[in-house]
């Protein structure tokens, strides 16, 4: 859960590798090209265009319109770019926006613009006093799964994460189907907010998860606004000092 000033659309994915999508244009496209193509699909909310290469965010739509995408897609067919412009593209339906997160996902952006850095995963040693507080935490992501969402949340991991600085919280998906796959914590959050905080912020992530497993964007636009107010939560994020 990232600072107000942050705040952004994220399509957070796993790291499996993507299938490759067979035609590709010869030579990339500029930003200023790519920005334009979305554009002519309908994507009018984007202003300003920037790759990365960061291979767990693929999309990334503030809500000034900021646009950042993963480098790779410079070389993409239409159809993919139409599937980004629709995906991104407000009041699309669940169902084609599943479809068009599939075909984005489906084009590998790693063949055409490979990260300079290695994929790994790191893995953060269990502290003292971890397996009771994820106990709790599981208990509770059960109890507030059925109190708020009808119990229709899949059974997911939860971790403490002390890596984060800037988020309270996060929801890690897969990066083919969309679905929901972890619930990171950070435990400076635990020890500066309590058992109260680390409650709400839980309940954020599992809006987010709703998102997900309903097959919309995991961001914090109008559906998660109206979600997270329904439940009891405040919709904005907040920054760990």
């Amino acid at each position: 859960m990232p600072a107000p000033s942050t705040a952004q659309f994220e399509l957070l994915l796993a790291a499996e590798p993507a299938r490759a999508t067979p035609v590709a244009p010869a030579t990339p496209r500029t930003a200023a090209e790519l920005l334009l193509a979305l554009r002519g699909f309908g994507l009018s909310a984007a202003q300003q265009l920037s790759f990365h290469r960061n291979r767990t965010v693929m999309v990334t739509l503030t809500p000034r319109g900021g646009l950042r995408l993963h480098e790779g897609y410079a070389w993409a067919p239409a159809p993919v770019l139409e599937a980004i412009a629709k995906f991104l593209k407000r009041g699309t339906r669940r169902a084609d926006r599943l479809r068009y997160r599939q075909i984005l996902l489906g084009f590998s952006v790693e063949q055409y613009a490979p990260s300079t850095r290695p994929l790994v995963r790191r893995t953060e040693p269990v502290a003292p006093g971890d397996a009771e507080l994820l106990r709790r935490l599981s208990e509770l992501h059960a109890e507030l799964n059925d109190r708020y969402f009808d119990g229709t949340l899949a059974l997911i991991p939860i971790r403490l994460s002390g890596r984060m600085r800037r988020r309270l919280g996060e929801l890690r998906v897969d990066r083919k189907s969309g679905a929901p796959l972890e619930i990171a914590l950070s435990r400076r959050h635990l020890k500066r907010d309590g058992w109260q905080g680390l409650r709400d912020t839980l309940l954020h992530e599992m809006v987010h998860q709703w998102q997900g497993q309903s097959a919309l964007p995991v961001d914090h636009g109008r559906a998660f606004r109206d979600k997270a107010r329904e439940v009891g939560v405040e919709p904005r994020a907040v920054r760990v000092d």
